[in-house]
């Protein structure tokens, strides 16, 4: 098997409701279309990421719970689960993940886990998309570690906004202590209503300030019902109705991520 060069990216901020796990459903579909392979790693709790993928919760599935638990005595391979569509996998969530945190707080290189039950795949996608919880976890810090670059959805709103500095403070310290080639490869506009003044103020805001203008997507990522509808169906919007704005946006979205290329 050709190896390929795997971009390892986790999708990330600490505000919940700013479209994180629905960027990772649908920039991981659209992708596909985009002829990349990719492993999506749903890394809440929550398991939204594999409910949106069409994977309904089953406690005999391994999880990325057994994954991390294990540290490695339960091989990625048990793990990983085809979808629907070619070229887009899935290693599932699991609600036992909520507890992971406390049970690994005395073991030692927990912040590792992850990074090293992955380690047999990178090589084997084009890209891996990590679903991360809406908090600064032991969850989180895990898909720090084994991420190269982190894609931060930001709802256009003044309290995602806000949070922003936060995050960018946090993957800092992530950089310094555990991760060197961690980077933030960019930010993602979503639920985006220019028709609202809000929305304006602070695309207004992302756009000008020096800590953040050189890394927001010219794609944004606009309101649409037609993404939660998809989402409740269990499948990517990119599938559900190409000629939704949801749709389009991803798939420009996904041009722009792969014409930006990796650090």
């Amino acid at each position: 098997m050709v190896q390929k060069k795997t971009r390892a990216i986790a999708v990330a901020n600490e505000k919940g409701g700013v479209g994180k796990t629905v960027t990772v459903i649908n920039l991981a579909a659209a992708l596909t279309l985009a002829n990349q392979s990719v492993l999506v790693v749903d890394m809440d709790p929550q398991a939204n990421a594999t409910k949106g993928l069409g994977i309904a919760r089953d406690d005999e599935l391994p999880s990325v719970y057994d994954l991390i638990m294990n540290n490695g005595r339960k091989a990625v391979e048990e793990t990983v689960m085809t979808t629907r569509w070619e070229g887009l996998d899935l290693i599932p969530s699991h609600v036992d993940l909520s507890g992971a945190e406390v049970e690994l707080i005395e073991v030692e290189g927990r912040e590792d886990r992850l990074k090293d039950a992955l380690a047999p795949v990178v090589g084997r996608y084009d890209f891996i998309l990590m679903d991360t919880p809406p908090s600064l976890s032991l969850l989180t810090v895990n898909v720090f570690s084994f991420a190269s670059e982190v894609l931060v959805p930001c709802q256009t709103h003044p309290y995602a906004f806000g949070a922003l500095a936060e995050l960018f403070d946090t993957i800092d310290a992530v950089r310094e202590e555990i991760n060197p080639g961690l980077f933030i490869s960019g930010i993602i506009p979503t639920l985006v209503d220019l028709r609202t003044r809000v929305a304006n103020v602070v695309m207004a805001q992302l756009k000008t300030d020096e800590r953040y203008r050189d890394l927001v997507f010219d794609t944004a990522i606009r309101s649409n019902t037609t993404i939660a509808e998809s989402a409740e169906a269990g499948k990517p919007v990119v599938f559900y109705r190409r000629s939704s704005y949801g749709a389009i946006d991803y798939n420009d979205l996904a041009d722009e991520l792969l014409a930006r290329g990796a650090k």
